[in-house]
């Protein structure tokens, strides 16, 4: 086991046993056999693109299987397994499927449209397989922002909605990281692509999600419980929620978001909903504590899943790509729904939920409803009542160090406001920083994801005040990352031209110091260092 691929990697440098996340080494090999194989998969489907023989099929399962992948989704032995072995099935479908001539000379093909499920096991398909230091990062960075591109496509696939320049550009992409005539500057175009499909792909999900539910509104989001039992739904799935909530109406039964899920609460489509409560909890890494305390089932959607306790082991189920042994998992039906019948039965004979904590939040300042205010916005700054706009978007981890986040926004003057997407909203989100002229002091965009709406905002006010460039708008970045997620929205702010990023707790540890020079040297990326330094070089920041 070789694995780097979130922030929490041991010592900055890589898992070798088993993951910081609980992911056992077995399944971290199995996993690197899975991208091996996607690689096969899309060696020979991007000939069946050409001939016109792509099939729904297959893009449908390289979303799957990437995703997977990702950090805190599956940590199932035997479902990994079971992807390898479907995905053997359908490399071999699509070679006989192709016209003859272009399989034929076998011994020209490179090993990795060789491979067979007899001889993956002895292969080193690693991600430190190669020997390169800077080609080797270069491979691994464009892998971990492809994953987080599938994991969004994934999202945006599951309401209905795709765009075949993304599947073909991921397996463009695999196939690249194994072709060795790809030298630093090959790869650095890719990787700097892989941003610019990484804001297509936001861009896709964020009009699935609002095409489907509506645009977000600013809305005031209960913390507390109500007197009944409730089924607890966490990740980024809305599907999901929308179909839970229409087989619990009526039932006496609530439901609650946990984690990235909280944005739920500001669609228009669910708010019909009398049993739909509000949030329980905060980020993913507290869901121990969190999901003990809940009382009835728990509904893990997408990531971020960790080992399950004993105490609520059998009240915790999972779906779509989510996966941990020996829990129960909600399947989709063929005609794309699911049947959470098992969790509303459990939720009728759980007590109700465990008060946390009592109040509000408010959430749902997406592109749509910022800029509904964007008169007011612009007069605010021209006035000096705003003085600064400080991005703090990401996500949030265990990490002892991610204090600094809690501290960095206390400590922003009271003419600062504060730009948020994704879970990294709850070291701040329930500090009250106040207002100012009615403006909330945390703008909260959504779920990582909704990131995109921020670089929405960013570009209407650069607009408003005449600028060509982003960079000089009044706005500040200072990142926190965990997943490949964030590192597709860090690509893709990249590719968009934004400079000046503050990225921490730590930086990536896939990345080499020749290509890091080539992210600071061009993009001026650095490293978060103190509350007190951190400010003096964001609030001056031209």
């Amino acid at each position: 086991m070789f694995c780097n691929q979130c922030q929490e990697t041991f010592k900055s440098i890589g898992c070798t046993k088993n993951g910081v996340c609980g992911k056992k080494g077995e399944v971290a090999d199995l996993q690197d056999r899975l991208i091996y194989v996607l690689k096969s998969i899309s060696f020979y489907n991007l000939k069946a693109r050409d001939a016109g023989l792509n099939e729904e099929a297959t893009d449908r399962f390289i979303l799957d299987g990437f995703f997977a992948t990702l950090t805190n989704t599956n940590f199932d032995k035997k479902e990994i397994e079971s992807y390898i072995k479907k995905g053997f099935e359908l490399r071999d479908s699509i070679k006989t499927k192709l016209p003859s001539g272009i399989t034929d000379a076998e011994k020209d093909l490179p090993a990795v449209a060789t491979v067979t499920p007899e001889n993956i096991g002895s292969l080193d398909v690693a991600v430190h397989s190669t020997a390169d230091e800077d080609i080797r990062s270069l491979r691994e960075l464009l892998t971990y922002g492809m994953k987080g591109m599938a994991a969004y496509a994934h999202h945006a696939y599951i309401l209905g909605y795709k765009d075949e320049a993304i599947f073909e550009f991921i397996e463009k992409g695999l196939v690249a990281t194994t072709d060795d005539s790809l030298g630093v500057e090959a790869l650095t175009g890719l990787v700097l692509e892989c941003g610019q499909k990484g804001v297509l792909t936001l861009a896709l999900l964020d009009k699935a999600n609002t095409e489907t539910y509506g645009n977000p509104e600013p809305t005031v989001v209960n913390i507390g419980v109500r007197d009944r039992p409730g089924i607890l739904i966490s990740g980024h799935d809305l599907r999901d929620l929308e179909q839970l909530l229409e087989q619990t109406k009526g039932t006496g039964i609530d439901i609650y978001t946990h984690g990235e899920m909280l944005p739920a609460n500001s669609y228009p489509a669910f708010k019909k909903y009398d049993n739909f409560v509000g949030n329980y909890g905060n980020a993913w890494w507290r869901q121990n504590e969190e999901f003990e305390k809940f009382n009835g089932p728990i509904l893990l959607t997408t990531n971020c899943i960790i080992p399950p306790r004993e105490s609520y082991r059998n009240r915790i189920y999972t779906t779509g790509v989510v996966g941990f042994e020996g829990l129960t998992h909600i399947y989709e039906k063929e005609d794309g729904t699911k049947d959470f019948t098992p969790l509303i039965e459990q939720a009728k004979m759980s007590n109700p939920p465990e008060q946390l904590e009592s109040g509000t939040i408010v959430g749902g300042f997406a592109h749509e409803a910022a800029l509904s205010v964007a008169d007011k916005i612009i007069d605010a700054v021209k006035s000096g009542a705003i003085s600064r706009f400080i991005v703090m978007a990401g996500c949030d981890g265990r990490h002892k160090e991610r204090a600094y986040y809690t501290d960095f926004a206390k400590a922003l003057p009271k003419d600062t406001v504060i730009l948020t997407a994704g879970c990294a909203k709850y070291r701040y989100n329930k500090l009250d920083l106040g207002d100012i002229g009615g403006i909330p002091r945390v703008i909260d965009a959504g779920q990582c994801n909704d990131s995109y709406s921020l670089v929405v905002i960013a570009q209407k006010l650069a607009e408003a005040f005449g600028l060509k460039d982003i960079n000089d708008l009044p706005v500040s970045y200072n990142i926190a990352w965990y997943e490949q997620k964030a590192v597709l929205v860090l690509l893709a702010l990249l590719s968009l031209g934004v400079k000046n990023i503050t990225l921490g707790p730590t930086l990536p540890a896939c990345v080499s110091p020749n290509v890091l020079k080539v992210l600071v040297d061009n993009f001026n990326i650095r490293a978060n260092t103190t509350v007190e330094a951190d400010m003096k070089v964001l609030l001056n920041q031209a």
